[in-house]
């Protein structure tokens, strides 16, 4: 598959890692060139510098041949406008969205947007972390 990332922080870097040790053709786009070195060693993929929201730069990260999407910045507002951008306007029918407010994640979700909390996620670890013996 051809996917592209939009943040390199440790997600975008860890999940860029395994999808090209698995054998997929992974593009990671990032404000900053410095955030690239939390890539794994031997990462295969192409590397971009620029904004995941602006046309251009998606272009340059292959998002017309993508098959899928995903926003892993810090921004919630930016990674749900970046994977509106990606199926919208590049018809990428999976794009993905990390969205740390679970009140706004599930709005999004009912519009139809891939979403992924992680607020909601690591609360239902650490609950069963907890209650489970």
């Amino acid at each position: 598959m051809k996917i592209v990332i939009m943040g390199c922080g440790r997600v975008g870097a860890m999940l860029a890692g395994r999808l090209s040790d698995a054998g997929h053709d992974i593009s990671i786009v990032d404000l900053t060139a410095s955030a690239f070195r939390r890539l794994p060693e031997g990462f295969a993929g192409t590397q971009i510098v620029g904004n995941g929201v602006d046309q251009d730069t998606l272009r340059e990260a292959g998002i017309e041949q993508a098959d899928a999407f995903v926003a892993v910045t810090q921004g919630d507002n930016r990674n749900v406008m970046a994977a509106q951008v990606a199926m919208h306007l590049f018809d990428v029918e999976r794009a993905v969205a990390r969205i740390y407010d679970p009140e706004r994640q599930k709005i999004y979700t009912e519009l139809g947007l891939r979403t992924v909390s992680p607020t909601v996620i690591l609360s239902d670890r650490l609950f069963d972390a907890v209650v489970d013996p």
